[in-house]
């Protein structure tokens, strides 16, 4: 694989695949009855949206713990997305999405991962983990 230079958020495959995400609800809770578009179909676009939105916050801080705290606000994000897409199928609002729970699960991944390897770093390597 190649080991390329990340100079932006849009660089990070976990950004890329939470933008994806986002698209991915956006496009599930379209589909959602009219009754409950503004409630739980909003709900969930709510909380799936701010996810890239806090890699990029990570992305752009400086220092170890401020770049973390952001990931570990994604991961908040996460369980607030799939909480409610638990919710949304239970209802049968959404049918189980097997691909959209892989996405959430591999989000997740790669943020604990992001995670640790900003934890390990060398506080001189403070963009492009």
């Amino acid at each position: 694989m190649e080991n390329r230079k990340v100079e932006s958020v849009n660089d990070l495959v976990v950004w890329q695949k939470s933008h994806e995400l986002v698209q991915q609800v956006y496009s599930l809770t379209a589909k959602f009855p009219k009754r409950e578009l503004a409630s739980l179909a909003e709900s969930l676009r709510q909380a799936v949206l701010p996810l890239p939105i806090q890699i990029a916050q990570g992305f752009n801080k400086h220092g170890k713990r401020n770049k973390i705290h952001f990931y570990q606000q994604a991961l908040n994000c996460i369980e607030e997305v799939r909480y409610r897409v638990l919710l949304a199928q239970d209802l049968g609002f959404m049918k189980k999405q097997a691909d959209l729970a892989e996405t959430v699960n591999s989000i997740e991944r790669m943020l604990k991962r992001l995670i640790r390897s900003v934890a390990s770093s060398s506080p001189s390597q403070d963009r492009g983990e």
